[in-house]
């Protein structure tokens, strides 16, 4: 393409290995981004998708080595580049819009200083700077900017600090915006209006968008292209509507069958009986912070979950489903209302009693990687609530160590390891091999694969579904991901500012949603509109 904005050829890219000598992340890889076009960079973790657009910015890390190739932004070659050149590059022709805006962004800093730090690495007079800082925040879709200019990034929603990283993106207007993973840890309706605004700059200013993603369903709403990446190595690349339409690559073919946005809601048989393991009634959550008025993060939440089901509570970020799963959980206590878990009430407990509940109900949390402890091995960790709450005898605890693991299929050498030694989707089996350690009956899944790559995702979701099966557990699964509840869930509340607006059956409520908010969070859901229709709704 003569009017490529990005032209990569036969781009190679090593990292040091362990053993001394170099192991290779990308292998000849090769694709073009015209003006105005979105091409998506799809792959697992570790595919070299992100090594890719490190490579295009001159950010790579350190040890990294481009082993041959040409990279060329607007023609000009940007791999033999010195630092200074590439500083010139950097933000005026192409910016990055990276994944994580809570560690993206510098937490003493205000947002107007962080937004004007690249105006004023590219000679934007200082007398300029506030007036083009403010008309930023707001082109970003960000109310009240002159307030926001002035605020820190605490005081913003994730959506909201995703929406300045994107306002730092697009202050110098650059020609190529690599999006990596700009939506992964939004709700569907912020995902949605982040990427409208992407694709708004990109008709209006004619940018190129490189989108870096694992999610094949945000690629299929978004892309005019996709390249498809595993193990360093393009395995196929054409327009959207050919990929989907028929993939010619066997990891294409399994990328759409793992994407739950793509995969048909199954019919879940409910387990006789009639036994209820989780009750909520009329439950409130109230926060009083001093010289405040009472904010009420929860209001009249009910549901009841029967025993070997699953339960969703889903909705945007500050729905109050979080506040919910702390008091169900017995993390915090409720202002009203009750909570039966397993025929025993739990509202009212405190002390040593309310420490033997949590035996019976479980937390998975969303990131292992912080909520598992780095400085004690796998073995340590599993075994330390078997340590707290029923000490057993080495061996017998070691055995139980070992049946866990097992159970959640992961091989008994990880037991010596530490959780930096591995991949995220073993240390999620890892946090969930801790919840089973105690037998419980009920485990609570707070945004359990939302970090997680859609083939990852998918062979955890397989794994939940296998351990509900074999032992009868009950899950509540804490969700903003609503194409991954339609293929795990039972059955759904959905919060809207604290309030449930509707509670029933999946399938029923997402072929027939009574309410409006459902609705538009259905219709939200990225691919939505390219996958299959539910069958027998």
């Amino acid at each position: 393409m003569s009017d490529a904005v990005l032209e990569i050829r036969n781009l190679s890219v090593s990292y040091p290995a362990p053993n001394g000598g170099r192991s290779q992340v990308l292998s000849d890889l090769s694709l073009t981004i015209g003006a105005g076009e979105v091409v998506a960079l799809v792959g697992e973790s570790g595919s070299g998708k992100t090594t890719t657009a490190q490579s295009v910015i001159g950010l790579l890390a350190e040890g990294a080595r481009i082993e041959g190739g040409s990279i060329q932004v607007l023609g000009q070659e940007v791999i033999t580049l010195r630092e200074a050149a590439l500083n010139g590059l950097r933000g005026r022709v192409v910016s990055l819009i990276p994944q994580d805006p809570g560690a993206s962004l510098n937490p003493v800093r205000t947002i107007g200083a962080q937004v004007a730090e690249v105006l004023a690495a590219h000679g934007v007079p200082p007398v300029l700077r506030r007036d083009r800082v403010i008309e930023l925040l707001a082109r970003v879709g960000l109310s009240e900017p002159e307030r926001r200019f002035a605020q820190y990034p605490h005081e913003l929603s994730g959506g909201m600090k995703q929406r300045v990283l994107i306002a730092i993106a697009i202050a110098l207007e650059p020609a190529l915006i690599i999006a990596d993973e700009p939506t992964s840890a939004l709700d569907v309706t912020v995902q949605r209006r982040i990427l409208d605004l992407i694709d708004d700059l990109r008709r209006k200013a004619g940018t190129a968008v490189l989108l870096v993603t694992h999610d094949l369903a945000v690629a299929s709403d978004r892309a005019d292209r996709i390249v498809v990446l595993k193990s360093g190595r393009v395995q196929e690349q054409g327009a959207v509507s050919a990929v989907l339409k028929a993939p010619a690559s066997a990891y294409a073919r399994q990328l759409l069958a793992d994407a739950p946005a793509f995969a048909v809601a199954r019919a879940r048989p409910v387990p006789l009986g009639g036994n209820t393991a989780v009750r909520v009634e009329d439950l409130r959550v109230e926060f009083v912070q001093r010289g405040t008025m009472a904010f009420r993060a929860v209001d009249g939440l009910s549901f009841s979950v029967p025993r070997g089901t699953t339960h969703a509570i889903v909705g945007k970020s500050g729905s109050g489903k979080t506040s919910a799963m702390r008091a169900i959980v017995g993390l915090a206590r409720p202002t009203s209302g009750r909570i039966v878990i397993g025929g025993d009430e739990i509202t009212g407990q405190r002390g040593e009693d309310l420490r033997q509940f949590r035996r019976k109900i479980q937390l998975v949390y969303q990131n292992p990687w912080g909520s598992l402890d780095q400085r004690q091995t796998v073995s340590q960790i599993i075994a330390e609530p078997l340590i707290n709450f029923e000490p057993v005898a080495k061996a017998e605890r070691d055995a139980r160590v070992r049946a866990i693991l097992d159970r959640v299929a992961l091989p008994a050498e990880v037991l010596a390891r530490r959780p930096a030694a591995l991949s995220g989707g073993q240390r999620q089996r890892v946090a969930i091999a801790r919840a089973l350690i105690l037998k419980p009956q009920v485990v609570v899944l707070d945004e359990a694969v939302s970090a997680l790559d859609v083939t990852v995702q998918a062979q955890i979701l397989r794994l939940l579904d296998d351990l509900q099966r074999d032992l009868g557990l009950t899950y509540l699964f804490v969700s903003h991901d609503l194409s991954v509840v339609r293929a795990i869930a039972d059955s759904v509340t959905v919060l809207h500012q604290g309030r449930p607006v509707e509670t029933g059956p999946v399938r029923q409520v997402f072929a027939n949603p009574a309410s409006e908010h459902t609705r538009a969070l259905i219709d939200a859901i990225p691919g939505a509109r390219r996958a299959p229709a539910l069958q027998g709704a």
